[in-house]
């Protein structure tokens, strides 16, 4: 639902909210957005989410996630990803109750699931999210910030030798069959087979 709205109003509806994460909240200049997320949304960030952090244990990175986490900037906007991962900056954020987004990095990766079109890659701009996964119609859309804009790339940056696509949907396929867990041991296994 599309409200118009102030910086204020928005601020109210947040505090009103607490820290329940039903409502989720956008604003942008002049509007404010609210989503109660589909069970199939809930589903496909978890998944996801999952499969970045076993591909991150595989490769042996540090980092950090979180979720939920409301990103704001005075004014300007906020935003409410489906996940959050600092790869390179995550010293900055560790042990961290609250982060300020005017000051600490932003997060190195943004995952968000679009079920109902809510989303769109552009928002992250004013935070300069380095890489953002859009997950849109059973697809995988990854954008990496160029200067001023967000252009599509067919790699990730943080795991730029696997075929993201195609192992995404193959997780999937296997949670939708039968389960998360399944998914994420197979995608283990199959982890292990490369080495």
């Amino acid at each position: 639902m599309r409200l118009p709205a102030t910086w204020q109003d928005y601020q109210k509806l947040c505090q009103q909210r607490g820290d329940n994460s039903i409502p989720r909240l956008k604003y942008q200049p002049g509007e404010v957005l609210l989503m109660s997320p589909l069970p199939k949304h809930g589903r496909d960030a978890s998944l996801i989410a999952d499969v970045i952090k076993t591909l991150l244990d595989y490769t042996g990175r540090e980092y950090d996630s979180f979720t939920p986490v409301t990103i704001e900037l005075l004014e300007e906007g906020g935003i409410e990803p489906d996940y959050c991962f600092y790869i390179e900056h995550w010293q900055a954020v560790s042990g961290k109750e609250r982060i300020d987004w005017s000051t600490d990095p932003p997060p190195d990766l943004v995952l968000e699931i679009d079920v109902t079109s809510y989303s769109n890659v552009n928002d992250y701009l004013p935070y300069r999210v380095p890489e953002v996964w859009l997950f849109r119609k059973n697809q995988l859309l990854i954008y990496q910030l160029q200067g001023i804009e967000y252009l599509i790339q067919p790699q990730s940056q943080y795991f730029s030798d696997i075929n993201l696509q195609d192992l995404i949907a193959r997780c999937l396929q296997v949670a939708y069959a039968r389960n998360t867990s399944a998914a994420i041991r197979e995608l283990k296994q199959l982890l292990e087979h490369r080495e």
